[in-house]
């Protein structure tokens, strides 16, 4: 079976980035820009780094901000809406994950309109045709939605998330400007990046990985973990690194699938409004140590990328040990608490499980599970 991998057409990186947008938009003929960016965004002048370009060179754009953390079915109808009564003919998605996952279900419903009812567009869905193009301008250095075929909405009635996977939701241009990040709170910082680093390592060991995701997913644990401490304190350095690290992991994940720590953070942001990245950090090591089983010597590769010294010399209960420490490390040096002790209820779980389990990541996990296995995770983390 021959293995696909699926990439923008154009990325552009570094600081400055942005002011390549103009020469994209009037190359590809483009006429006006659908600005999909969050309320908060907007507020803090973020957005203006975006549209200044634009008015700068004469570019019509229109703004939608009906974004929330975790966009919904809701959010994306009227963007549907919104979007045909400005009459654009792209779109530019600023933000983090829900900014950029709102603008690929908005441009995939523009062009397939027969899934507007959103629902439909769960799991692996090949729609007919391409999206609308998308111009990703990502804020936050964690969930490469910028280059990933992947996208997350919450089906609020049924408070679960779902998760769309379709190669024709991938923006046509990527513009990952470090600039754009300054501005994140160490919180946030932390979380994203922590859900960089859990991008890395589910895909590094989900069942699909293969060599070349495997290049992409260590350069980026190598890259995060370096990277993600310098970031919450806003080093420049810090924040460069973040900003390509995330990227890279989004390279290899998006083309090979994650595993089942995603699988149980989405039903936390669906119930609870848990922030994707502190569920993440938080379930990361423990489903490290529960999958290590059935990762053969991938360990001692991840502890190596984190910096972990002497692994080659290391027993593989040592190593696997050392790379499951050097995770926790990272976490509670950014700030990221232990447990979900303040986030699960007890009489939830049954529920959790369940979701988690019907998760189109949970597949890909290196181990087989269950729902009963999955419950037993959670329970150990409150």
């Amino acid at each position: 079976m021959a293995n696909r991998f699926v990439l923008n057409e154009t990325s552009y990186h570094g600081k400055g980035a942005i002011l390549s947008i103009a020469d994209e938009v009037k190359t590809r003929g483009l006429k006006k820009a659908f600005v999909c960016s969050d309320p908060d965004l907007i507020k803090f002048n973020v957005t203006k780094k975006v549209t200044d370009v634009l008015e700068k060179n004469s570019l019509a754009f229109e703004i939608y901000s009906d974004i929330k953390a975790n966009p919904t079915i809701q959010n994306v109808q009227s963007g549907v809406a919104a979007f045909k009564k400005a009459g654009a003919d792209y779109i530019i998605a600023i933000g983090g994950g829900s900014s950029i996952d709102t603008a690929k279900a908005i441009g995939i419903i523009i062009n397939n309109p027969e899934h507007e009812d959103v629902r439909s567009l769960e799991g692996a869905v090949v729609t007919k045709n391409k999206c609308v193009p998308i111009i990703a301008v990502p804020t936050t250095a964690g969930t490469a939605a910028e280059v990933t075929i992947n996208y997350v909405i919450t089906d609020v009635e049924k408070n679960r998330k779902f998760v769309c996977v379709d190669p024709h939701d991938i923006p046509v241009v990527a513009v990952v400007d470090p600039d754009m990040m300054s501005s994140m709170p160490k919180g946030l910082t932390a979380a994203t990046g922590m859900d960089a680093l859990t991008h890395a390592i589910e895909g590094y060991i989900t069942k699909g990985a293969w060599e070349l995701s495997d290049m992409f997913h260590l350069k980026a644990i190598e890259i995060i973990s370096r990277s993600l401490r310098g970031a919450v304190e806003n080093t420049p350095e810090g924040r460069e690194g973040m900003a390509l690290g995330q990227y890279v992991a989004g390279m290899g994940f998006s083309n090979v699938g994650l595993g089942i720590v995603h699988s149980m953070a989405h039903p936390l942001g669906a119930l609870y409004d848990t922030p994707h990245g502190v569920a993440n950090a938080i379930i990361l090591p423990v489903v490290m140590e529960y999958n290590a089983e059935a990762t053969g010597e991938k360990y001692r590769d991840i502890a190596k990328a984190m910096g972990v010294e002497g692994t080659e010399k290391m027993t593989q209960a040592e190593y696997r040990k050392a790379a499951v420490d050097a995770v926790k490390k990272l976490a509670a040096d950014v700030g990221i608490p232990a447990d979900l002790k303040e986030i699960v209820k007890k009489e939830d779980i049954p529920f959790l499980a369940q979701s988690a389990y019907d998760d189109a990541c949970r597949p890909g996990n290196p181990k087989d599970t269950s729902v009963e296995e999955i419950a037993k995770l959670y329970e150990s983390m409150i």
